[in-house]
């Protein structure tokens, strides 16, 4: 019987280090069947990539990803690249019969996305898609406190991703190049809580009822060392050369629920005052849900079945009871917290998991899972472009690149 897993990375910057940092630590704090090896990454910039790979624990490292991809010691491809290259890097692997986990948004394009759940439909691998944010044990007990009936009904759903990092002394760095990011604030950080809350409710989005994109900085400053970053707070600018930012700073739009409710999204990089704040809220007959990433080991619940004298909002501090709170006992003692890179490992003990036979501590997204995200993010974008309602249902299939 298999007891391991060999795995090639490609990328090798922010979401390289993310999870390079979960497949080195999944199997210290989970009982994995699957031990994952940690073969080959692949990244372009030859200088950075032998002092990433020794740091990180690859053993091996390349400047051509096409090697690892098409290489019999590989398993599974673990795809961390800007998002215009995911289809192409995902259908090749399909094509070698990998199982393939790739970054978020699945593609820069709905028709790339739609392409690469196409080939994954016939291929022999699995594939997962990196929406780490369900793997928060708050955002994850949300999940089940809403399958188990305990807000009833959803009436209303509202959700903002605020980051401020974005402004106008921010070069241009990939994520501001529409041709390589495909969007902007809106496919970066729409399509997390998009997905969050299609994950949280267990509802499609049925329609966008209207929508706004923005760009507010057209210009921006060129890299002297190059686009390769993927995130910067300002940097090393020439102060003279500059170029268009042609992608939204910010994405606004209403929208139905399958089953009858209302939900607004707001994405943007524009939010003085914010760095990184995801923030959900789900309003039932029942009670009501609420989280903040920024504040990311407490939900917010409030239950209309308490005593009217003593009703109100309670803070769940998911990091205290191993037995009801998802991913707790793989980690610390009570209260002790998790951040941000616990939701990377927390996702690759269930892809593990999934790879072994077993089931995930809850559901994981795959190409057509998120291929329903991407199809919620066209609609946004092609009702802020022509000003009206648009229903998912008479969404055109979109041609994308065949397997």
């Amino acid at each position: 019987m298999i007891d391991h897993i060999n795995i090639a990375l490609i990328g090798s910057k922010f979401m390289g280090r993310a999870h390079s940092n979960a497949w080195s630590q999944v199997g210290k704090f989970f009982d994995v069947s699957l031990r994952p090896t940690m073969h080959t990454v692949a990244a372009r910039n030859a200088t950075e990539l032998s002092d990433f790979a020794e740091r990180w624990g690859w053993k091996h490292s390349t400047t051509d990803w096409r090697g690892p991809v098409g290489s019999d010691q590989i398993d599974l491809v673990d795809i961390a690249t800007p998002n215009n290259v995911h289809a192409e890097q995902a259908m090749a692997a399909l094509e070698a019969g990998k199982h393939v986990i790739c970054e978020k948004p699945l593609a820069a394009t709905l028709a790339d996305a739609e392409g690469m759940a196409r080939a994954a439909e016939g291929a022999a691998g699995k594939t997962f898609v990196w929406f780490n944010y369900r793997r928060v044990p708050a955002i994850a007990l949300a999940h089940r406190l809403v399958a188990a009936g305990a807000i009833g009904r959803v009436y209303h759903v509202r959700a903002a991703y605020l980051q401020s990092w974005g402004g106008p002394s921010t070069p241009l760095v990939w994520r501001f190049q529409g041709d390589v990011a495909g969007s902007g604030a809106h496919g970066d950080l729409n399509a997390h809580i998009v997905d969050a809350v299609r994950f949280i409710t267990g509802e499609e989005i049925v329609t966008v009822e209207g929508a706004i994109e923005h760009t507010f900085i057209r210009e921006r400053a060129v890299l002297e060392f190059g686009s390769g970053q993927e995130i910067s707070g300002g940097g090393a600018t020439s102060g003279r050369k500059t170029a268009p930012s042609t992608v939204d700073d910010a994405v606004l739009f209403l929208a139905r629920l399958s089953g009858g409710g209302l939900a607004s999204f707001e994405a943007t990089r524009l939010a003085t005052g914010y760095h990184n704040a995801n923030r959900i809220e789900i309003h039932g007959d029942r009670g009501a849900l609420r989280f903040d990433l920024e504040r990311m080991n407490h939900l917010g619940f409030y239950d209309l079945d308490g005593d009217g004298g003593t009703q109100g909002w309670t803070t769940i501090d998911v990091t205290r009871a191993a037995d009801h709170h998802p991913y707790l006992a793989a980690w610390w003692p009570p209260s002790h917290g998790l951040g941000y890179e616990h939701s990377f490992t927390n996702q690759a003990s269930d892809v593990l998991a999934v790879l072994a036979g077993q089931s995930p501590v809850v559901p994981l997204p795959d190409f057509a899972d998120a291929l329903e995200t991407q199809r919620v993010l066209h609609a946004a974008i092609v009702s802020a472009r022509n000003h009206f309602p648009v229903s998912l249902s008479d969404l055109p299939e979109a041609k994308g690149p065949q397997s």
